[in-house]
């Protein structure tokens, strides 16, 4: 009897560590998954950015820098790999989009003429559709990040993944020029 327990126990035990691993492993997935979302919607920008950079060039005399700024913004989305989360890449391109933002804002300042534009109006309102899903993903991005990295720093769960997986815990993308601005500063 006090084998049988003792051999019921054990199984439950193992019956334990699997669930815990494969559990790991989903958020790990779910991780991947949404870091894939990431990249993609600002692959989406790209075909934007093409139709855009041939309406700047037409201003290009004029308004080379935000040329400069397009195709780099484009060069940078371009390089994003979708199999390795690289946040400071994504920051980089967040950073190049506000930048690229700012440009176009004075380029339509200083050419009334491309504010009444339709196909320029149709591609800003394009760009901002597209900012806005890259930072929906960003967030959904951020959320299974938290998720996977609580299930795996927390106890019983840690042993079983430095047993089966060694999986590390993924950086979540963080906006350092947002954060600048807060006058708030949490103490953790």
């Amino acid at each position: 009897m006090g084998l049988g327990i003792f051999l019921l126990l054990m199984l439950a035990l193992v019956i334990l560590a699997i669930m815990i691993r494969n559990t790991i492993v989903r958020h790990h997935n779910a991780s991947i998954r949404a870091w894939s979302d990431v990249a993609s919607y600002e692959r989406q920008k790209i075909k934007i950015l093409d139709g855009l950079q041939t309406l700047v060039e037409q201003y290009s005399s004029f308004e080379q820098g935000t040329l400069e700024k397009v195709t780099e913004l484009r060069r940078n989305i371009l390089n994003l790999n979708i199999n390795s989360t690289d946040v400071s890449q994504l920051q980089r391109i967040e950073s190049l989009n506000q930048e690229l933002m700012r440009s176009l804002n004075v380029v339509v300042e200083n050419y009334p003429e491309l504010k009444a534009n339709k196909i320029y109006l149709k591609m800003m309102n394009e760009i901002e559709e597209q900012n806005e899903n890259v930072g929906a993903a960003i967030t959904i991005f951020n959320r299974n990040v938290e998720l996977f990295n609580n299930y795996i720093q927390v106890f019983p769960n840690n042993i079983i993944n430095t047993l089966t997986l060694s999986k590390k815990a993924i950086r979540p993308f963080r906006d350092q020029a947002a954060t600048q601005n807060f006058d708030y500063r949490p103490n953790f």
